[in-house]
């Protein structure tokens, strides 16, 4: 990988990571909801206009824009919203490796190795490390909605890998006008109009400065240079960048937020850092390749020669399934009947 190549794989991880400092400090001007709604409004506008016609068929785009969109966004935003640390979701949501593992073996009936059974172990036994490490400080029912978030997003990969989208962009910019009006009106209903309107009343340039980042830079940039990267670099070597958005994520809310990080936590990273990396990072089996061009051996004649052609026809050369006829004796016919 290029050096420029390099620093933007690191950018990317970076600006994925401070994203969830900046969701918690638009959760302060907006409710959860209502923000994740602007955030989806901002990303497809004005940029649904510049990519071009969608790529793959709608029935895949709204399926991730429901699941990503509405399911995920929505339990992340309420989850952080009712007392999850930012730094703890940029960590616990990396449990989506072990979501998708699952959920691809379920539906699309791929075996995982005896490597990625052991990560995905791994992976949730620092589940289960945070989970103490929260219980003990903070809310576990908000610590349960974003596994829910990480659970769905887990379902959305496989979605995608299904739909097999050639512009992560493109698809990425669809995908979020669908989110858009489930999201206003469960807000509607859930948080209410009156609550909505005081947020967008109130609005300042750093709610509106959280909307765009968490639209523009994390979702428009960094999906668009993700799919740079992919399209230059085979996935094994960009995926393992995206293991630094928890450290980026748990600094940036130590940094800025003032987010204490204790040694249960530092504990709980380790595990579903080095768990994720064995789960997503391992190579998928497959059946060993048969070179295309090797044609089957053909049988031989009693002569040492091979019978028949080669791909389903008759060389010229070997055009003859009999050895050639003999001449007997004066008087006698050949082997072919002929005097």
């Amino acid at each position: 990988m290029r050096p420029s190549h390099l620093a933007l794989a690191v950018l990317v991880a970076a600006v994925w990571g401070v994203n969830f400092t900046v969701m918690e400090i638009g959760l302060d001007h907006f409710p959860p909801l209502l923000f994740s709604a602007l955030r989806f409004l901002a990303a497809a506008l004005p940029a649904v206009f510049l990519v071009g016609r969608p790529k793959v068929a709608w029935k895949w785009i709204v399926a991730v824009g429901l699941v990503l969109g509405v399911a995920k966004f929505g339990l992340l935003f309420v989850g952080m919203d009712a007392g999850m640390p930012a730094g703890l979701s940029s960590l616990v949501l990396q449990i989506q490796a072990v979501f998708t593992a699952a959920v691809a073996a379920l539906t699309l009936g791929e075996r995982p190795s005896r490597v990625r059974l052991l990560g995905m172990l791994v992976a949730l036994a620092g589940i289960a490390v945070a989970a103490v490490d929260e219980g003990a400080s903070g809310p576990l029912g908000a610590f349960a909605l974003v596994v829910g978030a990480a659970a769905c997003w887990g379902a959305s990969n496989v979605l995608t890998r299904k739909a097999a989208p050639p512009d992560a962009l493109n698809f990425m910019v669809w995908v979020s006008t669908v989110p858009v009006l489930p999201l206003l009106a469960l807000s509607l209903l859930t948080e209410g109009p009156a609550r909505d309107l005081a947020a967008l009343r109130a609005l300042d340039w750093q709610g509106a400065g959280t909307v765009v980042y968490v639209a523009w830079i994390t979702t428009v940039f960094g999906f668009g240079a993700w799919g740079f990267l992919l399209r230059h670099h085979p996935a094994s070597t960009v995926a393992p960048f995206s293991l630094l958005v928890p450290v980026f994520g748990m600094s940036s809310a130590f940094l800025f937020l003032g987010e204490p990080v204790s040694p249960l936590r530092w504990c709980a990273a380790a595990l579903l850092v080095g768990g994720v990396a064995l789960t997503s990072l391992t190579p998928r089996r497959t059946a060993p390749a048969v070179a295309p061009d090797t044609p089957p051996p053909r049988p031989r004649g009693p002569w040492g020669r091979a019978v028949g052609g080669g791909r389903g026809g008759v060389s010229g050369c070997e055009r003859r399934t009999s050895p050639p006829s003999l001449p007997g004796p004066p008087g006698r016919p050949g082997p072919t009947g002929r005097r």
